[in-house]
């Protein structure tokens, strides 16, 4: 069964968040907030899964109430659990189109995944099984719309990081550019003459190495430390 904390400052939306959920066999509501540090609160004494968050949530600032959430200390589980600890919860976060800048930080931050307001239910239900796994989820359009408002970024204009490109193998590198790219493994495995397990296996060391935990992110962090120039 998977927990969710409903965070949205509007009644009657979370009420509405709350009967779709609920409605789910595998998925149970455990509380809701109207506010950021109310949602804080609940994460830490809930633990729930996952946090489903409308990113207009008022009361704190939202990237801070993501990263909060999401870099909370682990809990040992009780003595019987089939997980020796209990992770912080995953976030999800609602936005609305024309939001990219505030997607970019709130993924630096730790979120998960990103929906669109206008999302199906069956999407919203769908998303939040996905995050609870440990996946990522971000929307086609949404994707897109990051990647471009990251590319326009001013020349020059970067991130700081504890992390930087020392961190990364040559190898590593052109793999991360292939992916800022937009190239899929196949095509990356194609044009590197390496063999598509050899990407994958890449991929997921490169997210470990910038503690990223999606390909997105990956693509931030390349234009963000200067890797890659926007066009």
């Amino acid at each position: 069964m998977t927990s969710v904390l409903v965070v949205h400052d509007q009644a009657l939306q979370r009420l509405g968040f709350r009967m779709l959920l609920a409605a789910q066999p595998d998925l149970t509501v455990v509380g809701e907030a109207s506010g950021g540090f109310e949602a804080v609160r609940l994460s830490a004494e809930l633990r729930p899964d996952v946090v489903v968050m409308d990113a207009r949530t008022p009361g704190t600032d939202g990237i801070e109430t993501i990263r909060r959430i999401t870099r909370a200390p682990s809990l040992p589980q009780p003595s019987g659990s089939a997980r020796a600890v209990r992770n912080p919860p995953q976030v999800l976060a609602l936005t609305s189109a024309g939001l990219d800048e505030y997607a970019s930080a709130a993924l630096r931050a730790g979120a998960r995944g990103f929906l669109l307001d206008d999302a199906t239910p069956d999407e919203l239900t769908a998303a939040v099984r996905i995050v609870a796994t440990g996946d990522a989820v971000i929307t086609p359009g949404l994707t897109r719309a990051l990647i471009d408002a990251v590319r326009q970024q001013r020349p020059g204009h970067f991130v700081e990081r504890e992390v930087g490109l020392e961190a990364l193998t040559e190898r590593e590198r052109d793999v991360l550019v292939a992916v800022a790219s937009g190239w899929s493994n196949a095509e990356i495995a194609a044009r590197l003459s390496i063999a598509p397990t050899t990407v994958k296996s890449h991929v997921s060391n490169i997210l470990g190495k910038i503690g990223a935990r999606a390909r997105v992110q990956a693509v931030v962090f390349a234009y963000e430390s200067g890797l890659v120039r926007p066009a």
